[in-house]
């Protein structure tokens, strides 16, 4: 990666990426590491083409670009625009609202809601490495609370209860989330917390022989191959010695902030994408600013994604969709 100081806050980045060429350049380098390759057939023998970063394949003649097969593939935003998205988007410690940015870029908020999903699936960790030595695990509900509903849902929600006799139904959503002591974060939003969701998500996140600290909660029992301890809260029980769940508590209090605070209200459909931006800021919080940009910047080879994806009918399930998208 490159580790040479160019930008230390936003009007630094928005001065040295004031032209297309630089932008070109500093994708490149980050993209390929100094050593250009077609994009098609894998070869290094290229070739410069009229525009900017522009190119043609000496052995399958094939002409690519540097945004070619990436997260900018297609896009009529300049890249000026994208990395400026980009650095709001990720150095906010609760992130940017798609009004904000549209207002920020000079452009629809429809056009900001798509560049904000876009980067949300590109900073996700498709093979993320496990997280290992002390590490907190809790769960906690998005959504508001039952009281302020709308008067039509509460009726609703009436009607709901006397028909079928059950009680109240939450349409809050649940998120799992595991945190390293002064390391990285990883949030995924689950329908329950029953065995067979929960168990899998700790195997999934945590390193075997790690330490394990969680609430009283029964299904954290089911774990193999961890030390596992447990705060009692519902005795009153926050702290006892080094066992506690405080980071993650600390994680969560943030995340409720962004999400109440900056986006106001997240569907199930795209909670997924908000946590995994959040994890990720919350993971390079001690990085530089530029740093955190460069890093999610070696992640543009991923691909990107769709409009057609993102607006998706709700036949395919949440979890398929993300699944499909690598979240």
């Amino acid at each position: 990666m490159n580790t040479e100081l160019k930008f230390k806050n936003l009007i630094e980045l928005t001065e040295y990426f004031s032209d297309t060429q630089t932008c070109v350049d500093h994708l490149e380098k980050l993209r390929w590491n100094g050593q250009r390759c077609c994009v098609h057939c894998g070869s290094t023998k290229t070739y410069v083409c009229k525009g900017f970063g522009k190119y043609k394949c000496g052995d399958c003649k094939s002409r690519f670009s540097v945004t070619s097969k990436t997260f900018f593939e297609a896009s009529k935003i300049s890249l000026s625009k994208w990395f400026i998205a980009m650095y709001l988007c990720l150095s906010h410690k609760k992130g940017v609202s798609s009004v904000q940015l549209a207002i920020d870029l000079g452009v629809t908020q429809k056009t900001a809601w798509f560049i904000l999903h876009r980067i949300r699936v590109l900073v996700c960790d498709r093979s993320p490495e496990l997280l290992e030595g002390v590490v907190e695990l809790d769960e906690t509900y998005i959504g508001g609370r039952d009281k302020n509903k709308s008067l039509k849902k509460r009726r609703e929600q009436k009607a709901y209860t006397q028909r079928t006799g059950k009680g109240w139904r939450s349409e809050k959503a649940m998120v799992a989330g595991a945190v390293e002591r002064g390391g990285r974060l990883v949030l995924k939003h689950i329908p329950n917390v029953q065995p067979d969701v929960l168990v899998p998500f700790v195997h999934d996140s945590v390193k075997k022989d790690s330490t394990i600290y969680t609430d009283e909660l029964g299904t954290y029992t089911q774990t193999q191959g961890y030390t596992h301890e447990t705060v009692k809260h519902s005795n009153k029980e926050y702290v006892r010695g080094k066992v506690h769940t405080n980071t993650i508590e600390g994680a969560w209090s943030l995340f409720k902030r962004s999400i109440y605070g900056i986006h106001h209200q997240v569907s199930k459909k795209h909670l997924q994408k908000y946590a995994v931006a959040f994890a990720f800021r919350y993971s390079t919080r001690k990085h530089t600013e530029q740093e955190r940009f460069d890093i999610a910047l070696t992640k543009c080879n991923e691909g990107r994604l769709r409009y057609s994806e993102l607006i998706k009918s709700d036949s395919v399930s949440m979890y398929e969709r993300n699944k499909e998208l690598g979240l």
